[in-house]
């Protein structure tokens, strides 16, 4: 997904020796808008930290070399970014031991994509970071595009002649969703993930639906939202914040 210019996204360190594991996280991660770098071991990692800051890192235990606890250890020691062990050992033992040296959280594998998704934007949260995918952009409190007025902040929808139309929370979340990424194709996938959250077992259907319903609220036609076949739906018009 490319980065807006109008959003720093996270920035995620994913520490894992599978290369398959490692290439899968990044993969996931980053089709919801994170910045996913990824080192094979303890050494590579600490290169990679030398020359870049972090958000948060995805630590897996069991590698060659110094492995996944001790060096959680010495990035709570270090005051470093927030870690998520990820690990085969899945015992009670092996959670309370990674959380006690400093972790953040603990995640057994295999995990579901979208469980690991959900982890990291608890983490970062409560770090004082935003989630991505996306990822809410530090947009102005007003969003004006082809005469309509949102207000972010209230959640107000206004009409060129001043009429307020009033959007359900899902509603809401989808406008949100794509004037934080103009002219970006939007999967609904991703659309879902906006307007119900990680964990939502709704069918791709129920976010037609809610398009449909969005679009009559903004005048009843596809110049705001736009489909495009087999791929997901596009915000078009141009945006001003204020």
């Amino acid at each position: 997904m490319e980065a807006d210019s109008t959003m720093t996204s996270p920035r995620i360190l994913v520490v894992d020796d599978d290369a398959g594991i490692r290439a899968l996280v990044a993969e996931n991660l980053g089709r919801y808008g994170y910045d996913v770098a990824v080192a094979e071991n303890a050494s590579a990692m600490d290169r990679l930290l030398e020359g870049q800051a972090f958000d948060l890192i995805i630590l897996d235990i069991m590698m060659p070399g110094e492995d996944g606890l001790s060096v959680c250890r010495r990035i709570a020691a270090a005051d470093g970014p927030p870690v998520i062990l990820l690990s085969a050992l899945g015992a009670d033992v092996d959670r309370i031991i990674g959380l006690e040296i400093g972790a953040d959280d603990y995640l057994t594998k295999p995990c579901n994509p979208r469980e690991l998704l959900a982890y990291v934007r608890a983490v970062l949260r409560r770090a004082g970071r935003r989630p991505a995918d996306g990822a809410r952009a530090d947009v102005g409190r007003i969003v004006e595009f082809a005469g309509w007025q949102l207000d972010m902040m209230s959640r107000f929808l206004r009409r060129a002649d001043g009429v307020i139309i009033n959007l359900s929370d899902g509603e809401f979340s989808l406008l949100r969703a794509f004037v934080e990424r103009p002219g970006r194709v939007l999967t609904r996938d991703q659309l879902l993930d906006a307007a119900r959250g990680p964990d939502s077992e709704a069918f791709d259907r129920a976010i037609d639906v809610q398009i449909s319903r969005l679009r009559r609220k903004l005048g009843g036609d596809d110049t705001i939202l736009r489909t495009v076949r087999n791929e997901g739906y596009m915000f078009v018009p141009k945006l001003a914040r204020r």
